[in-house]
């Protein structure tokens, strides 16, 4: 069976949370060069205003090729904060928000020197949220592409440059969510998104049985 490979993500997509259910796990690159404008530090939330990026500030890399795991988190303003609020204003009014909201708060109070084991936390979150157990390790080194016996999404799961061809087994099919009235249905955004909105019926989505 081959094992997929994926990218370090903040509140990852729902594209990527599919992607590790239906491969019962991942090996999640470490050793790749940290790339500003991607999901290392980025995620999508659906606020009543439309799509809204939440980014996480990171102190400025040492070299052009610092590695993902050598990324720490800056505390410059005051992001945390902002960024819990803007996600309990997004999705306060869901069905499911409440059930999550103190893990979520207790995420932004507890401080992380480094990105990659905050969005190491975020998994391990999502994975007791939804009752599941995957098996998801680090990489112990650089993954070249195109190894043998490997299912490569690190670039493929990109919010401006996303490759079709490789995600399309893992797109969700459309589930409820708060402001679809006013913005239509909103594919592929963060995570808490479909949590929120379907509670443990994610399962479902994350398996394409919707």
């Amino acid at each position: 069976m081959s094992k997929l490979l994926l990218g370090s993500a903040y509140w990852a997509p729902v594209s990527y949370y599919a992607a590790l259910y239906r491969n019962g796990g991942a090996v999640i690159e470490q050793y790749d060069s940290y790339v500003k404008q991607t999901y290392r530090n980025r995620c999508t939330i659906v606020a009543a205003q439309g799509v809204q990026s939440l980014t996480v500030p990171v102190e400025k890399p040492t070299s052009p090729h610092t590695v993902m795991r050598d990324i720490r988190i800056s505390d410059h303003g005051n992001w945390r904060h902002l960024h819990a609020s803007a996600i309990a204003s997004a999705y306060g009014s869901s069905p499911f928000y409440e059930y999550y909201a103190d893990d979520i708060n207790r995420l932004y109070e507890q401080r992380y020197d480094f990105l990659l084991d905050y969005n190491m936390a975020q998994i391990e979150c999502v994975c007791s949220w939804l009752g599941i157990t995957l098996d998801i390790v680090r990489s112990t080194q650089y993954v070249v592409p195109d190894a043998a016996g490997v299912i490569d999404l690190r670039q493929a799961i990109h919010p401006k440059h996303p490759d079709e061809t490789l995600l399309a087994p893992y797109r969700p099919q459309p589930y409820y969510q708060v402001f679809s009235a006013k913005h239509g249905f909103v594919a592929d955004a963060s995570i808490l998104d479909l949590l929120c909105n379907m509670g443990n019926e994610s399962l479902l989505t994350l398996a394409g049985k919707r």
